[in-house]
């Protein structure tokens, strides 16, 4: 059973409710008529309700008993101000919440957090920090979590089978990883234990996809063999995420070649339980994932979800503004499905 019929299996066994924050999109309504004739989930579609139905229309969609939200006529809107006011906690005014709230993103978010909704889906026409931004004001981040990240899940029907589908982290939200101070200029947190806090967010998100995560710390550097650059970072963050998880299979700093050619491995890292056999990789800078995710969708023939969003109190994940409505429907069904 591939994970999108393991999914389909599930949602129909668990109702859901995912809100879309732009509504009147094309490839949004599609998306939702998809969802909507197979009942996978109910559906909630942001916006001017006759702009949202007139779209619907113009394309061919039936939406007919879909709910349509518009934030200008909300009838719940002093309620969902009164409840932001508080979650930011005087940094901003009613009059600024309120504003907020008027647009999809703010509106969506504050629906998955006043239990109107299971969980979101955005980035059709808005940017990745649009859609997280409200994310971290609103929902936050969950017990633990010191930071968002996200991954990509890449999946191929052809290839070895210990690399049909694999796990990419983090490609779209760190742009790199800094130690941070207190006002004092004391460390709190350091850039190893930020990257080693994603691998372990990766992992869990791997296995949630039927992976059994071998996690690979990946830099230009296998065991030490070359010098500067994030070497120093991916090797620290190995041992910390070793010690946070000492049952999985973690290993690096380790070469792409060492983590996937089991040849290759374990000459450059041998006895490692990982090098050769990864599915689960992990990234030291944003350059890297984003470049590396790209090429293996682009010329390894991969399909790539994501970017799925770790870390937060609720499902809320992004869509790229390139997305198409059958990514839409897949990216709907993971992010109800985590839910």
């Amino acid at each position: 059973m591939d994970m999108f019929a393991k999914l389909r299996e599930n949602l129909k066994t668990k109702r859901r409710t995912i809100v879309f924050t732009e509504g009147p999109d094309p490839r949004i309504l599609e998306a939702t008529f998809r969802l909507k004739n197979e009942n996978l989930m109910d559906v909630i579609l942001v916006g001017n309700e006759s702009e949202v139905r007139t779209a619907a229309a113009n394309h061919g969609f039936d939406i007919s008993g879909v709910t349509i939200l518009d934030p200008a006529t909300y009838p719940e809107m002093d309620a969902m101000v009164s409840t932001m006011v508080d979650l930011r906690k005087g940094k901003m005014s009613p009059e600024e919440c309120r504003a907020a709230l008027m647009k999809g993103n703010y509106f969506g978010t504050m629906l998955v957090k006043m239990g109107k909704a299971d969980a979101l889906l955005g980035g059709a026409t808005y940017s990745t920090a649009d859609t997280v931004r409200p994310a971290l004001q609103l929902v936050k981040t969950k017990p633990g979590a010191h930071l968002v990240s996200s991954c990509f899940i890449l999946n191929r029907p052809v290839g070895e089978e210990n690399l049909r589908t694999i796990c990419m982290g983090d490609c779209a939200i760190n742009i790199d990883y800094q130690d941070d101070k207190d006002k004092n200029g004391n460390v709190t947190f350091t850039a190893a234990q930020k990257l080693a806090e994603v691998a372990v967010e990766c992992a869990k998100t791997a296995a949630f996809f039927g992976i059994d995560p071998k996690v690979a710390f990946l830099s230009f550097s296998t065991k030490g063999s070359g010098k500067g650059g994030t070497v120093k970072l991916s090797n620290e963050a190995t041992q910390i995420a070793k010690q946070l998880n000492p049952g999985m299979a973690i290993d690096g700093e380790m070469q792409f070649d060492a983590a996937v050619s089991p040849t290759v491995g374990q000459l450059k890292f041998p006895g490692s339980p990982v090098a050769g056999y990864a599915n689960t990789f992990i990234f030291p800078l944003i350059e890297a994932g984003n470049i590396g995710y790209k090429i293996a969708q682009r010329l390894g023939c991969y399909d790539a979800y994501g970017p799925i969003l770790q870390g937060l109190n609720a499902p809320i994940n992004d869509l790229s503004r390139g997305c198409n409505a059958d990514e839409v429907f897949k990216m709907a069904i993971i992010t109800a499905g985590m839910a």
